[in-house]
């Protein structure tokens, strides 16, 4: 390592071309034997292939750059929907998605507004990363349709969070408070589970890049030429750069109404009976 001041303007200066590097969907490739994470005990991939075996239409919710579904191609429903909400992701998703036949509609899950689809129109929606409104995942699911989401969990990299002097950045995010939104919505809650881990970066290098991706990780004010001492800091620990990752995973389904009687439930009456010891 240069030590010398000029070593470490150069240090900065490259970790700020890093970052102003553009992202591009959601395609994490460049990081491949650079970061080093364990995985959850679920496989989100094959739980979400299985509910498509059977399903005639589905929803991706933030399809991201629609890398996702372009993995599973050969499980897709028949009827495929995609919604999608930062600009720049949106435009990849559609290029890579409607050769595929999947529409892919703008909506911001954060916004508020109602998903742009009518009333139990689909049969399974999927969430990853992706906000939502669990009483809009009901209204478009059709009776015993299914939704599996794998969120990130609002403490996820909280350690590294706190390297730079601030705490996470979506605290309320738990699998607590999103699986009572969900039995409120009117789901019926199948399997709902935590897990952390660590993950590992190979540098500072690394680090930053790996950060475009997720900013909200940071201090809003954030910059390297900013946080240059923290940058530092780290590259300077003998230790892995080392941190811990959190997610959750929660799968439920809409219930299928119990149709009304046309008769009154009979009233069973015991008939009386006469002792045999009188």
């Amino acid at each position: 390592m240069d030590g010398t001041s000029g070593g470490t303007a150069a240090l900065v200066a490259r970790w700020a071309a890093l970052w102003e590097e553009p992202t591009r969907g959601w395609d994490f490739s460049e990081f491949i034997g650079r970061v080093f994470e364990e995985s959850p005990p679920w496989d989100y991939e094959q739980l979400v292939r299985y509910e498509f075996g059977s399903a005639g239409s589905g929803l991706d919710l933030g399809t991201g750059g629609g890398e996702f579904l372009l993995s599973i191609r050969d499980s897709l429903p028949i009827e495929m929907h995609a919604t999608e909400g930062w600009p720049p992701n949106l435009a990849v998703a559609r290029e890579r998605l409607t050769p595929l036949g999947i529409e892919v509609t703008e909506h911001d899950g954060d916004s508020g507004d109602p998903l742009p689809y009518p009333d139990e129109s689909v049969d399974v929606v999927i969430s990853r990363h992706e906000s939502y409104s669990a009483t809009e995942v009901v209204r478009v699911l059709r009776p015993g349709g299914w939704f599996v989401t794998q969120q990130v969990d609002g403490h996820n990299l909280d350690d590294l969070a706190a390297h730079f002097g601030v705490g996470p950045a979506y605290p309320s995010i738990t699998l607590a408070r999103l699986r009572e939104e969900a039995e409120d919505a009117g789901l019926i809650i199948e399997r709902a589970q935590e897990w952390h881990g660590p993950i590992r970066f190979d540098g500072v290098d690394t680090l930053v890049s790996y950060l475009r991706w997720m900013p909200w990780q940071l201090p809003a004010d954030f910059t390297v030429e900013g946080y240059a001492e923290e940058l530092l800091e780290l590259h300077r620990q003998e230790e892995p750069l080392e941190f811990t990752e959190r997610c959750f995973l929660l799968i439920c389904h809409r219930p299928i109404p119990r149709p009304p009687r046309a008769d009154p439930f009979p009233q069973w009456e015991k008939v009386p009976t006469t002792s045999r010891l009188s």
